[in-house]
């Protein structure tokens, strides 16, 4: 409604015209007159501010809209993923094929793709293929993968004894490939999984041995997480 629109554009009679505010009111602002639009599927919406009249030290103001119809995503597709299996991005995917668009669920999962740790924040994005005819849109992800596996190495000296740490950490593990030996990398890859090795020895007077397993995704539908955890020490 007008009364809508105008509460979210804040503009009121007898502020001070600056036409800069009133650009980032209707396109730029999160919470802006486009940002609603988009947000309820009006992805082919535009506003055109107009002056209609422009007298002494006053101007009218006419926002012309266009609303169009409800945009609905047709396809969601990924590119870029070399290691990371579709399944795992598309699970923090919020846009779903058959659904409004919604611009605020887009951003939200360029967020969350990000939070994975798998791939370069900067070259996260996604491109849009939009379809006036039929009301549809088709959105491609473009990811980067960086390296995510971690490797501890440290050292510590007291009580008259020499204490040495090793440890690795595999963020992105496949335990389905395990016997899939074209998939090491130097591990398989690729599922979401965490796995975590570590050991800690001071020859034989000290040794301490742990061994950690999580699935942020157990079964594969929710998010439930399944974690092992297996520690063994040896102090004579």
């Amino acid at each position: 409604s007008s009364e809508q629109l105008s509460h979210v554009l804040g503009i009121k009679k007898g502020d001070i015209y600056n036409s800069k505010v009133l650009d980032e009111k209707l396109l730029y602002d999160p919470a802006g007159v486009m940002a609603l639009y988009q947000d309820n599927g009006y992805l082919f919406s535009n506003v055109q501010p107009i002056e209609v009249l422009v007298e002494n030290d006053s101007i009218d103001l006419e926002m012309r809209i266009y609303e169009g119809k409800q945009a609905t995503i047709n396809r969601v597709t990924l590119v870029g993923n070399t290691r990371t299996n579709d399944h795992v991005i598309m699970r923090e995917v919020r846009t779903r094929p058959g659904s409004l668009y919604n611009r605020s669920e887009v951003q939200r999962t360029i967020r969350e793709l990000a939070q994975l740790g798998y791939f370069d924040p900067e070259k996260l994005n996604v491109d849009f293929n939009p379809d006036p005819v039929s009301g549809t849109v088709d959105l491609e992800y473009t990811v980067e993968e960086k390296p995510s596996d971690q490797i501890q190495v440290s050292g510590g000296y007291g009580s008259g004894m020499f204490v040495g740490t090793l440890g690795v950490t595999f963020n992105n593990f496949s335990l389905r490939n395990i016997f899939n030996f074209k998939s090491y990398r130097p591990l398989p890859t690729g599922d979401g999984q965490r796995l975590s090795i570590q050991a800690s020895a001071s020859g034989l007077w000290y040794q301490n041995y742990s061994f950690s397993f999580v699935d942020p995704w157990f079964g594969g539908k929710k998010p439930n997480s399944f974690s092992l955890s297996v520690y063994h020490s040896n102090v004579r």
